[in-house]
């Protein structure tokens, strides 16, 4: 498979690069064409694939380039649902996947490989992190791919027998999967997300059921039973289905008497435990219910929970500095995930709001803000949220950049505040990316800290 055949890579992202070497060494002819200009890319990586033979068009999308002559077109995730590749394609016949459908297609079939993956709205990336550190922490051999940030196909050389490989799967990523099939699989929870790029919530839901579509009973799902939309997409999969809930005792894990229990063994306390908030108690126990099926001890568990600080970027932790306990959630590019940082902290919060326009509405955060004194609004739709935040009486600061708000959240904090950068906004209005906003934000935290 994939071998003497001629194939189109649309979009020269990290994956596109591993998965054009991959194909290249298996003596395929291989196009990569990317909308930007040849500039803007990485100029050793584009030598590198032109010395292997890789041809390269980049600055457009010729009418012309894809054509019946290839065998397979490569989508990179990012890539729009409905670009006019991706539906030439179809019309002519040619089978359009991503590079994890490759890798997975590659698999080696007599190596006994484990595969882990794991999606769902909010808390995949912290699953997914906490199965590969409580299977590492086993003494497992264990690769982390995916969405996380590492191609799938650039550790296919590297499996032998027995491997496990904890994968992070996008909506994006389950766009163009059609074989796929994890032994074991996490839905961390289901509410409204990316219908700018999925178009409706209604294909955003079918896509992520597709992650149990080749599972049989042989296979494992987890699901969240306090997740009802969970539970309506997954009916009628043929898994074996296993639960986890924060809301009551289960035949599954759950959580009693301050603690995490899996089928009525307790596993670890919830003082134990560093990350906070219930949304990291479920995914906690989604990891434990998957780690569990290879054996791992509820002593591994609780020594990595007890050192845990989180995912960089997703309610991280940052310092304290005279009192003050600053964490990082520049990842909430929605309003869901604001509303899970703020459901995470009785003290009270100094709240940084705000970032591109896309018309979101923060009143779907008035429950939350009980515990907030002050909301710094920024960034492009910082007019919005300064009427957001008068409207319940709340002082409100409006800065254009997070740079200008970070002396006044110091100034207007005391000793036992949160100060919280959870914006329920995309940064693109002033960033290339919201880890960019989270790494100014942390930077500041630091500088405080050398001058206390």
């Amino acid at each position: 498979m994939f071998e003497n055949q001629k194939i189109l890579i649309l979009g020269f992202a990290r994956s596109g690069y591993e998965a054009a070497k991959l194909l290249i060494a298996r003596k395929n002819s291989v196009v990569i064409n990317d909308n930007k200009d040849k500039e803007k890319h990485d100029a050793s990586k584009i030598k590198e694939l032109e010395d292997m033979g890789v041809q390269f068009v980049f600055g457009g999308h010729p009418d012309d380039l894809l054509d019946s002559s290839f065998q397979y077109l490569i989508k990179n995730p990012g890539v729009p649902i409905d670009h006019k590749y991706v539906l030439k394609a179809k019309e002519l016949g040619i089978p359009v996947i991503n590079e994890t459908e490759m890798s997975y297609l590659l698999l080696p079939k007599d190596k006994n490989i484990q595969l882990i993956a794991i999606t769902g709205t909010n808390g995949k990336t912290t699953t997914t992190t906490l199965v590969y550190e409580f299977l590492k922490a086993a003494g497992k051999k264990v690769h982390l791919v995916g969405n996380i940030g590492y191609p799938f196909c650039s550790f296919l050389n590297k499996l032998e027998e027995g491997d496990i490989i904890v994968d992070e799967v996008s909506c994006q990523q389950l766009e163009n999967l059609d074989q796929f099939r994890p032994n074991v699989a996490i839905l961390t929870n289901i509410s409204e997300a990316h219908t700018d790029f999925m178009k409706t919530y209604e294909h955003y839901t079918s896509v992520k059921r597709k992650l149990f579509k080749n599972q049989d009973k042989n296979d494992i799902a987890i699901l969240n039973l306090g997740n009802d939309e969970s539970l309506r997409i997954t009916k009628g999969i043929s898994a074996t289905v296993k639960y986890f809930s924060s809301k009551s005792q289960i035949n599954g894990a759950y959580i009693q008497d301050g603690a995490i229990y899996y089928y009525d063994e307790l596993v670890v306390r919830l003082k134990d435990i560093k990350l906070v908030g219930m949304h990291n108690y479920e995914n906690i126990m989604a990891a434990i219910i998957a780690v569990k099926e290879y054996g791992v001890s509820n002593e591994v568990i609780i020594q990595v929970l007890k050192e845990f600080t989180g995912v960089e970027h997703r309610l991280e932790f940052v310092r304290e500095v005279s009192g003050r306990k600053f964490y990082n959630d520049t990842e909430a590019t929605n309003i869901k995930c604001c509303q899970i940082a703020l459901s995470s902290f009785n003290q009270p919060i100094i709240l940084f709001l705000g970032g591109l326009e896309r018309g979101q509405d923060f009143m779907e955060l008035k429950e939350y803000m009980t515990s907030v004194k002050a909301i710094l609004a920024i960034g492009q739709c910082r007019s919005r949220v300064k009427e957001f935040g008068d409207s319940l009486g709340i002082p409100t600061y409006e800065y254009e950049f997070l740079k200008d708000a970070m002396p006044k959240a110091w100034e207007i904090s005391a000793n036992g505040d949160i100060i919280l950068l959870s914006p329920a906004s995309a940064s693109w209005d002033q960033y290339k990316q919201c880890e960019d906003r989270g790494a100014e934000f942390k930077t500041y935290v630091y500088s405080l800290l050398e001058e206390q």
